[in-house]
């Protein structure tokens, strides 16, 4: 179990780096257009992969239709969402979704696949939700008044979050009969389908990557990095933990973005920023401080 929670505390410090490729990368390749190029580079990763894993059981018509989902909602609807969502809002708005998704998987997580929280991590999530919290609004005076002008934008933000969790959702079941190497594979081809509509309706309206040297890197990072290898070591470790206690490790993310915003963006470094960080950490620590004893 410790090996699985240091994997899932790595998978969300290198999610948390995507957040500024993103922004990067968006001004060179539209948003359906990215989504679709990272799932489609990352399956030709996790497909020659998936054929050395070792077979297991055939999936179940049901587990099918699961996968179907996770790609379809968990890939082409989150990562468009996220990418609409960034383009209408800011990039403070934008790290709600990071929220969302915890928030989401703690809730529906009890309802739908009958886990439960033990009250040391449940208290445990509370505090590392607040201060995720905490680093997204970073002490902004005003801010329904600051949110209020990019309501659009939230409201795709939020739904991407919704969208995030519920890969998670449809997978903690699949993973608990499937190898997580062919389910992450099976999910990324659903979404490369739904995508292609969506990217094929940008190129007929004349918006087309400009292939920039950040663009190619920022493009790359986000397929190999993020998607094919972030997803395959969350799925790996969402065989081993229950749903609604991998959420707590999601607030990592705002940690993360905040401190790469300051060391390449130039974004100060807040008192909001570091009592939020604390915050997580503490949240961390009494939800897993006994964790492999």
């Amino acid at each position: 179990m410790l090996a699985a929670y240091l994997v899932l505390l790595a998978a969300n410090v290198v999610y948390g780096t995507s957040y500024v490729a993103t922004r990067v990368t968006l001004g060179s390749v539209p948003p359906a257009t990215l989504a679709l190029l990272r799932l489609v580079l990352g399956s030709l990763v996790l497909f020659p992969l998936a054929r050395l894993d070792p077979a297991g059981p055939a999936l179940s018509r049901g587990d099918r239709w699961k996968v179907a989902w996770m790609g379809i909602l968990g890939f082409a609807g989150a990562f468009v969402l996220a990418n609409w969502g960034i383009g209408a809002s800011t990039a403070t708005n934008a790290a709600l979704l990071i929220v969302v998704e915890p928030v989401s998987l703690m809730l529906l997580g009890p309802l739908l696949l009958g886990e439960r929280l033990a009250r040391r991590e449940a208290v445990g999530a509370a505090l590392a939700v607040a201060g995720a919290v905490l680093v997204v609004v970073n002490g902004i005076p005003g801010v329904t008044e600051t949110l209020a002008p990019h309501w659009r934008g939230d409201v795709l933000l939020v739904l991407s979050g919704l969208a995030y969790a519920s890969y998670s959702l449809f997978g903690r079941d699949v993973l608990g009969r499937h190898p997580a190497l062919r389910v992450t594979a099976w999910s990324i081809l659903w979404g490369v389908a739904a995508l292609l509509p969506l990217a094929a309706a940008e190129w007929m309206d004349g918006r087309r990557p400009v292939w920039t040297q950040a663009a190619v890197a920022g493009t790359l990072y986000l397929a190999l990095v993020i998607t094919a290898f972030g997803y395959l070591a969350w799925n790996w470790a969402l065989r081993r933990v229950e749903a609604a206690r991998a959420a707590i490790f999601l607030n990592v993310q705002p940690v993360v973005g905040a401190l790469l915003g300051v060391a390449l963006l130039g974004e100060p470094l807040t008192a909001f920023t570091l009592a939020g960080g604390a915050l997580i950490v503490a949240g961390l620590a009494a939800a897993f401080g006994n964790a492999g004893r």
